[in-house]
């Protein structure tokens, strides 16, 4: 073959795979969009990126979730369904360009990522079945037919040119032959149609998913919050510091920290929710709806959480106003006593609508402490983020030991006899919230001004309340600090401390002593398996 001949096929192959990895990538994109579409005539839940993002985020190991919350924060579930879609798209087009040579293969390929998709539907903990798989499985077959059709349009046989005399082919013969011809018009009519189709089944199945969303949020507007029966008590004047920088003491609903699996937020019904108490030890099981516990005496408190995977210094701690039904009240009325009075389960499962399973251990949740189920935070009824219509409050408990939200189901069994979603991936059954302290200003790098510097933070140990705040100054003394008024032992407590500042280079350090007497210790640790310790510190320079 003449170099020229070469050259020729060559620059024409080039564009043709090009256009296979386009087909790839309008395959890829039919796909998701079919798939949309039908994930809203199933549940928005079973949609192949949601599927597969909640089994790789129970498949990764702990200290690799750890490490996401620690760096992308609330964000890391949007980071993951962007890695999804990255891995989707290279696929994609990677398939495109193997099914320009074979044609099969190509197509075979995206009907593998449905196998997958539909297999991590019928996985997960809150699976309905076999109609969970169909969103994987037409989605998948809708682009492998799109690419095994539009790679057809690059792959038509060339017509035959070849002449009728001798004399023609000898002259033929001295001329290159042209480029393998393909179906250019009908390529891009194909290819067209199915971006605009696909774009169209996209739409549609976002909006069909947001219908079913409205009935929901229609229902949390219509609920009214009755007044509490025991209202909580008024806030102290001096609770709140008024200092530039500081946490404020009630967290907003807006910032307050949100650490789930969820890829997509539940947006349950009220009017339809139902909430089931059964298992060990309960001689009279029932189960209520949300009205049912509207018509309940109501509780208010301010209690603090704490996610287990905030790091020492970390944000994942906030305070709110919670209104709710005792879950004590709840579980007597079953007829459940704590193991200390002889009851027979010692562990509370709670599950989400999600297929979220939550461990309590049933002696805390019955020792006097305000245990809710909670309907409201500061004031409104739950927002769908922090578990709207119903979740648990526990005071004093790490929120993977206490803090289910979206609830739905609450069985009462034994530590020896079930573990949890969090236990079955190393973290502790038991995990009471350590003494803990934090400085919110100055910031970390911070370059004050020489002279007086407020340092400013806040401190908590839910269930046994903070006595002291210290402070140090590179390595010198403690110094205690000034604490606000305490609200209740369940809530944190702000605290000041006037540094009087010299210029250079200094570590500021914290540390709290809790009402028991503990003081929080300077031993650093992980948050696996039951949260950090250690003392917070900031390294700033005065100017």
């Amino acid at each position: 073959m003449r170099d020229e001949e070469k050259d020729q096929r060559g620059r024409s192959g080039l564009p043709r795979l090009a256009l296979g990895a386009l087909s790839g990538a309008l395959a890829g994109f039919a796909a998701l969009a079919s798939a949309e579409l039908v994930a809203a005539a199933v549940r928005p839940q079973s949609g192949p990126v949601v599927v597969v993002g909640g089994a790789s985020i129970d498949a990764t190991p702990a200290p690799v979730k750890d490490w996401a919350i620690r760096h992308f924060g609330t964000d890391d579930k949007l980071v993951l369904q962007l890695g999804i879609l990255a891995v989707l798209a290279v696929s994609a087009l990677a398939l495109g360009v193997l099914a320009v040579r074979f044609r099969r293969a190509g197509a075979a390929g995206i009907l593998l990522f449905g196998v997958v998709g539909a297999a991590a539907a019928l996985n997960r903990p809150d699976s309905i079945g076999i109609a969970d798989a169909l969103p994987s499985v037409v989605g998948a077959v809708a682009g492998a037919l799109l690419l095994y059709g539009l790679v057809g349009r690059l792959t038509v046989p060339a017509r035959s040119t070849a002449p009728e005399s001798g004399a023609e082919s000898e002259e033929a013969a001295e001329v290159s032959p042209a480029p393998e011809p393909w179906d250019r018009r009908g390529f891009v009519l194909a290819a067209a149609s199915a971006a605009v189709a696909s774009a169209v089944a996209g739409t549609v199945g976002r909006s069909l998913n947001g219908t079913r969303g409205r009935d929901a949020v229609a229902s949390r507007e219509k609920v009214v919050l009755p007044l509490p029966g025991s209202p909580a008590r008024p806030l102290p004047k001096r609770a709140g510091l008024r200092v530039a920088g500081i946490s404020p003491f009630v967290t907003s609903n807006q910032d307050f920290y949100r650490v789930d699996t969820a890829l997509v937020v539940p947006k349950v019904d009220a009017s339809g929710w139902r909430m089931r108490i059964h298992g060990k030890g309960v001689r009279c099981p029932a189960t209520y709806s949300f009205d049912d516990l509207l018509r309940r005496e109501l509780i208010e408190r301010d209690i603090t959480l704490t996610c287990v995977s905030n790091e020492v210094g970390g944000p994942y701690v906030g305070n709110a106003r919670w209104i709710g039904v005792r879950l004590a009240d709840l579980l007597a009325e079953c007829g459940v006593m704590p193991p200390s009075r002889g009851g027979r389960a010692d562990q509370l499962v709670a599950r989400s609508v999600d297929g979220m399973t939550i461990g309590s251990p049933v002696e805390d949740l019955m020792d006097g402490r305000d245990a809710l189920l909670a309907l409201g935070m500061n004031g409104e009824p739950l927002p769908f983020e922090h578990g709207f219509p119903v979740r648990m409050v526990v005071p004093g408990l790490y929120g993977f030991v206490s803090a289910c939200k979206w609830i739905k189901d609450i069985e009462l069994t034994t530590f020896d006899s079930y573990d949890p979603y969090w236990v079955k991936r190393g973290w502790a059954r038991r995990a009471p919230i350590k003494t803990e302290s934090r400085i919110d200003t100055p910031k970390p790098f911070a370059r004050p001004k020489a002279g007086t510097v407020m340092v400013t933070g806040v401190a908590w140990a839910q269930h046994r309340g903070i006595d002291k705040v210290e402070v140090r100054v590179d390595d010198g003394t403690w110094r205690e600090a000034h604490l606000a008024a305490e609200y209740t032992r369940d809530t944190w407590r702000q605290w000041s401390f006037p540094w009087q500042a010299t210029s250079g280079g200094h570590t500021l350090a914290v540390r709290a002593t809790d009402r028991t007497g503990t003081v929080q210790t300077e031993e650093r640790t992980r948050t696996i398996p039951d949260g950090a310790s250690g003392w917070h510190s900031v390294v700033v320079t005065v100017d």
